[in-house]
């Protein structure tokens, strides 16, 4: 199977969710995609550590991190001068958060059910 973006440099990406085998199965299909998962997160305090030892060039931030906000983490990351892309995900639709995420550093919007390379390149700037 050829990568989405053979001719170009794979994407490094930092998954972060309190869900590890939601981490699981996403790293594995975007890593067949063509996407570098460079770590994965399930905090706050975790995600921030791996952003600096990683510089990853996206991360994808799940909404809700169990008591702790993706939100609250997408703000930290641009606080803190990361040039990543911040993707907010989550398993509800796009809508139901549109007005924060409108608000937020974030570039937008991925729902889980359709978390793909493409998308990811998309948001990111890049087109296939």
């Amino acid at each position: 199977m050829r990568s989405w973006q053979s001719d170009q440099v794979r994407l490094r990406c930092l998954l972060v969710d309190d869900n590890d085998a939601f981490l699981k199965a996403a790293s594995v299909l975007l890593e067949r995609e063509g996407v570098t998962i460079a770590g994965v997160a399930s905090t706050i305090s975790d995600a921030l550590q791996q952003i600096d030892a990683l510089r990853p060039d996206v991360i994808l931030i799940d909404i809700g991190l169990g008591d702790e906000s993706g939100f609250d983490l997408a703000r930290c990351v641009a606080r803190n001068g990361s040039s990543a892309t911040v993707i907010m995900i989550s398993t509800r639709g796009g809508a139901d958060y549109a007005d924060l995420i409108a608000d937020s550093p974030a570039v937008g919007f991925l729902a889980k059910s359709e978390l793909s390379a493409r998308g990811i390149s998309r948001l990111h700037g890049r087109t296939p």
